[in-house]
């Protein structure tokens, strides 16, 4: 068992937590919350969170999977609107944007995302 991993799901994100100081603390969820909705709000419906991870030098790498290569454009503001959600500095956190062909992957609910964290390289594909 990952002690320093957990899984929330938030609408249609399924977001891995991951620590590399121990357990995610509250302030990674939050996190988690407000990079849902600046997502929702201002990258395409095919973009999913599919993990954050804080860093011990206190940085958040979110990693974002979506079949729109278009939606990397909206990484730096995201980064820039995100950190000052947060209270915590630009170079603090950082949108990584994961683009795949729409052939890569399963459309379907639940497979879709399951996809995606793959081709990002944050789980390991089935057997």
């Amino acid at each position: 068992m990952e002690f320093d991993t957990d899984w929330k799901t938030l609408g249609k994100h399924r977001i891995r937590l991951r620590s590399t100081k121990g357990f995610p603390t509250e302030v990674l969820r939050q996190l988690a919350e407000v990079a849902r909705l600046a997502v929702d709000n201002n990258m395409s419906a095919r973009a999913r969170i599919v993990e954050i991870v804080f860093r011990q030098e206190k940085v958040y790498d979110i990693t974002i999977g979506t079949t729109l290569a278009e939606d990397r454009l909206c990484a730096p503001q995201l980064e820039s609107a995100i950190s000052t959600v947060m209270g915590l500095l630009p170079q603090q956190v950082n949108v990584l944007v994961h683009a795949v062909t729409q052939e890569e992957v399963d459309l379907h609910f639940g497979v879709y995302e399951r996809t995606l964290a793959e081709k990002a390289g944050v789980i390991p594909p089935l057997q």
